[in-house]
């Protein structure tokens, strides 16, 4: 017994000896060694990739999460394209995609698909109908006009409350419609344009007077929209009952329109920007209906458009992409196709998937990661300088209670009621969304147990539910360089550690302060709590505000400031819970770089990414991340390990005064 026993302890310690080492898991040819990493970390560990990648013609923007989508997609693709299943879900998924693949069939059908959808429209005839048409269209995800949800009551569980955000309007965001200067102007134009290309394809009567009286009505909702940078902080989203709604905003049918999307069954509406909703409700009072349904039309035909003739296609891409943000050529067929099945049957597509791509080991490898991010959050709660005793407490409880759910969902979606048809593209898609809309209403109102995700673990993202106290890792988003299961740790604290870190931050910050450990909407903490972060972030927002990304052009520190918030705490973090990893060892020098320069490089090469500045513009409006260059350096030039790691001095660009470092977490 004991010489088996020395038999195998001596073949474990061959295996162990013959394992090669980690790897670092860097990217050493994005490198640019003729700058300084005190000087420009950023260009320091991208540069070379910024000299040699272009931005694919079909995309606004390229770097590591663009790369990382390309892969999923690529992936999804080879999983959808080869099923042989005869019945089925398999089935159903192949027939989705076959059916946006079968070009030839949809040019054949022409408008056809979109006829009834039409005459309905045009058959409006009364403030009732037209509410329950702008309801209807919300329910099949075809133009209604505001962004809805359904969900369950934070202040009280057994109750189901919709919220819906200000809309009315397809330019992205209200100053392309008000702002005077002549490049909005010519935009503004360029949308008449489009508009009465719609119009024209479709049949519908006076294209360009309808694209004019559109212009016109939307012009009119855009005047009452809280502008983005103010959308979370100029007021407070207001519950209503749809009695109450009819009384306190009369002039537009609120029952109506709550019905088709099953908002009549919600104890409440809560509309997180209700000075536009009464402007809206005054505007349904006094505009005619001809501008009302042409506004529909032209929502309608802009929703459906990549399911129709490539006229449409093309006619929407033409502004929406290479006027707008200057895309230079449309996604391919087979990519709208995987967008198609991964947004309608992403459950189906995503069992698939985690069993392709995932495996057993790399879960288990990111679970001990999140166990040591917790340990380090935990001791940045128990450190934290602007806490009081009161809330460390909270946030303890809250840290306690909170899940990360790795990989996959627990629980995946059941396809056995949707109808498929491979000849059916827009039906398809009508029927998935009425589907979809039945699910979440039946899941809140028969309270069927949790576990099911809000994306598919085949996306490229993350993220944290105040209401479940939960944060979301999808597979997709485990891949390198963000995940590397054959890289040493340094690198996977400076990249999904990060991301971890962040999301985590978002449970304990500005908007994470209103949720306690259970989900409930509580205010944890006190009047110097408040006091004590806004000092700190007052310093994180003149930060941003000083980064000039385009001449002229200015990051908003405010728009911004809960993501650079959740970057600064998020690696901060990352890099304490790298050396609770350590257990006391030195970490090795590997390619020349100690384990915490191998993390920040790492966080800097995530970001790495190139911008058409068409819609780097956009973004510095709407946005509320700041540029990825900016979001590389925002962060580290607070940590002082960070100035420890490259000894960087007085005088070097990235050198950041102490008295004026921000510390957060």
């Amino acid at each position: 017994m004991r010489a088996a026993v020395a038999l195998l302890l001596s073949g474990l310690v061959l295996a162990a000896a013959e394992r090669p080492p980690l790897r670092s898991g860097l990217d050493l040819s994005t490198f640019d060694t003729t700058v300084r990493p005190q000087d420009d970390l950023y260009r320091f560990a991208n540069g070379g990739w910024l000299d040699r990648a272009e931005i694919p013609p079909d995309r606004v923007a390229y770097g590591t999460f663009s790369e990382l989508a390309d892969r999923a997609e690529g992936d999804v693709r080879r999983i959808v394209e080869n099923l042989n299943g005869r019945s089925g879900v398999e089935r159903k998924l192949r027939d989705f995609y076959a059916s946006m693949m079968d070009e030839a069939t949809i040019e054949r059908l022409g408008t056809e698909p979109i006829r009834e959808e039409l005459d309905r429209i045009a058959g409006v005839d009364s403030p009732e109908r037209l509410a329950a048409q702008i309801g209807r269209l919300s329910a099949i995800g075809a133009g209604g006009l505001f962004p809805a949800s359904a969900g369950i009551d934070a202040q009280n569980p057994l109750a189901v409350v919709a919220t819906v955000s200000q809309g009315g309007t397809l330019l992205p965001e209200r100053s392309f419609y008000l702002d005077a200067a002549p490049q909005a102007a010519a935009v503004r134009d360029d949308y008449l344009d489009y508009l009465t290309r719609l119009f024209t394809l479709s049949g519908w009567d006076d294209a360009a007077g309808s694209a004019r009286a559109v212009l016109t009505l939307e012009t009119a909702l855009a005047r009452h929209q809280v502008p983005a940078a103010a959308a979370r902080t100029a007021e407070d989203a207001a519950p209503f009952t749809l009695a109450q709604l009819g009384t306190a905003m009369p002039g537009f049918v609120w029952e109506s329109w709550a019905r088709p999307q099953g908002f009549d069954r919600a104890a409440a509406i809560v509309l997180s920007q209700p000075s536009f909703f009464r402007g809206f409700a005054r505007e349904a009072a006094v505009q005619p209906l001809a501008p009302w349904k042409a506004l529909l039309v032209a929502r309608y035909l802009t929703a459906v458009s990549i399911y129709l003739p490539n006229a449409f296609a093309d006619a929407r891409f033409e502004f929406f992409g290479r006027v707008l943000t200057g895309q230079e050529e449309p996604r391919e067929r087979w990519k709208r196709a995987v967008s198609l099945v991964n947004g309608f049957m992403g459950d189906a597509v995503g069992e698939l998937y985690v069993r392709d791509r995932f495996p057993e080991s790399a879960r288990h490898r990111v679970h001990t990661m999140v166990r040591f991010m917790r340990k380090a959050f935990r001791q940045a709660i128990d450190e934290s300088e602007w806490m009081t005793d009161e809330a460390r407490r909270h946030a303890r409880a809250k840290l306690e209670n909170l899940r990360v759910v790795v990989g996959s969902p627990a629980r995946w979606r059941d396809y056995g009621r949707l109808v498929i048809r491979a000849d059916d593209l827009l039906g398809n898609t009508r029927r998935a969304q009425v589907f979809e809309n039945d699910f979440r209403m039946r899941r809140l109102l028969q309270r069927v147990p949790g576990g099911y995700w809000v994306m598919p673990p085949q996306t490229v993202n993350a993220y944290y539910t105040p209401s479940g106290n939960e944060i979301i890792l999808p597979a997709a988003v485990l891949q390198p360089p963000l995940f590397d299961a054959d890289a040493e740790d340094a690198v996977n604290y400076g990249a999904i550690g990060a991301v971890i870190g962040h999301e985590l931050g978002h449970a304990f910050d500005q908007r994470g302060r209103h949720y306690n450990a259970w989900g409930r909407v509580e205010d944890w903490w006190t009047a110097r709590d408040e006091a004590q972060f806004e000092r700190r972030a007052r310093v994180l927002v003149e930060q941003f505000n000083g980064y000039s990304p385009l001449p002229g052009l200015f990051v908003d520190g405010r728009l911004t400031l809960g993501e650079n918030v959740g970057d600064l705490g998020g690696l901060g973090v990352a890099l304490r819970a790298y050396r609770l990893s350590l257990r006391g060892r030195e970490p090795p020098v590997i390619d020349g770089f100690t384990g915490e320069q191998r993390l920040f490089l790492r966080w800097a090469q995530v970001w790495r990414t190139k911008m058409r500045d068409d819609y780097l513009r956009q973004t510095l409006r709407l946005n509320r991340h700041a540029p990825p260059e900016y979001r590389a350096h925002g962060a580290v030039v607070n940590l002082d390990a960070f100035h420890d790691a490259f000894g960087v001095r007085p005088g070097d660009r990235l050198y950041r005064d102490p008295r004026h470092r921000v510390r957060i977490w």
